[in-house]
């Protein structure tokens, strides 16, 4: 066993700065050659703490799942998923984001083996999720771990114009 082993751990409604922080701190390492460094400097931590401030003030029962991975006490990554109300696609695994220093030292798996346990758990037969053209970390990443390319979506992050894979698999 590793002497500093991942804790997974369900999120508080106090956990919302922790999270917004490390929302914001993957896009500024994984989007900074795709999105502008002033959306990702100024705009993106204020939507992303807005964001988990009004999710997490929602009752509980509302959430979905949204885990907090740590070591040794510290918040190193999280994961976020939720059952649409018309999932075409079945669950979604909205956020999956690891500090860039923790990547490839198996949180990411353990957050991804957390939600697809959870949407087990709902009955869910699929999930599916979306992740940045050009992504190239996450896109390898999804695949080694069995996820399938579905399609993609065009829309817009900010003012950029953005194509986001998407991709599915059996809970």
């Amino acid at each position: 066993m590793s002497a500093n082993p991942i804790i997974l751990r369900r999120a508080t409604p106090g956990d919302a700065r922790i999270i917004a922080g490390l929302h914001t701190a993957s896009w500024q390492t994984a989007y900074r050659h795709i999105l502008p460094e002033e959306y990702l400097a100024v705009q993106a931590p204020r939507e992303h703490l807005a964001l988990w401030q009004s999710y997490l003030a929602r009752p509980e029962a509302m959430w979905g799942l949204v885990e907090v991975a740590e070591m040794q006490g510290n918040p190193i990554g999280f994961v976020s998923a939720e059952k649409l109300p018309n999932p075409a696609y079945g669950v979604l695994l909205d956020c999956l984001h690891v500090l860039a220093p923790f990547q490839g030292h198996g949180a990411g798996k353990l957050l991804i083996d957390a939600a697809r346990a959870w949407a087990r758990q709902l009955g869910e037969k699929q999930m599916h999720l979306y992740t940045l053209e050009g992504n190239a970390r996450a896109i390898a990443f999804y695949e080694r771990n069995g996820w399938q390319r579905a399609g993609s979506v065009d829309g817009y992050i900010g003012e950029t114009p953005v194509t986001d894979r998407r991709y599915v698999i059996a809970p």
